[in-house]
């Protein structure tokens, strides 16, 4: 195992062990709950906005060390961005597990979640908060464009 993929085990085991924005909101906007009915994973991601942006954001759920590292790190890597900015990172980091060449530069600790891709029987574990983040975010989008 190369020192960049010990690294990056290391974050994500530390993200799992103390994980970032953990829990619920009392009064979201918007909450959804995703899960993997092939692990059991299961995540849910409150969201609260500021007009269009992302104001706070925490997660909630179960589930083996990638899935919950990559919850914490998607609650990091989203607070305060716009939603457009913030469906764009989804995009991004879907690509990214599909093994597309894309630009991790200011990923931070996201950049650790690469390696999974090496592992497909792993990737929708890292994915499950990303897409239940994504279907939280067109929510958003659908209630405000109805109001």
């Amino acid at each position: 195992m190369s020192s960049l993929d010990e690294l990056y085990r290391e974050v994500i085991l530390e993200h799992y062990k103390s994980p970032h924005n953990h829990g619920r909101l009392d009064v979201p906007d918007v909450a959804t709950k995703g899960k993997n009915p092939l692990c059991g994973d299961e995540i849910e991601i409150s969201l609260r906005f500021d007009g269009d942006s992302v104001d706070e954001i925490r997660f909630s759920g179960r589930g083996c060390s990638i899935s919950q590292a990559s919850a914490s790190m998607l609650t990091d890597a989203v607070k305060g961005k716009s939603i457009h900015d913030a469906e764009a990172l989804v995009s991004q980091f879907k690509a990214m597990m599909r093994g597309e060449p894309v630009s991790t530069e200011d990923w931070g600790d996201l950049e650790s979640l690469s390696g999974v891709r090496r592992y497909p029987a792993r990737v929708k574990c890292a994915l499950l908060a990303w897409t239940t983040l994504e279907e939280g975010l067109q929510i958003r989008q659908h209630n405000s464009a109805g109001s």
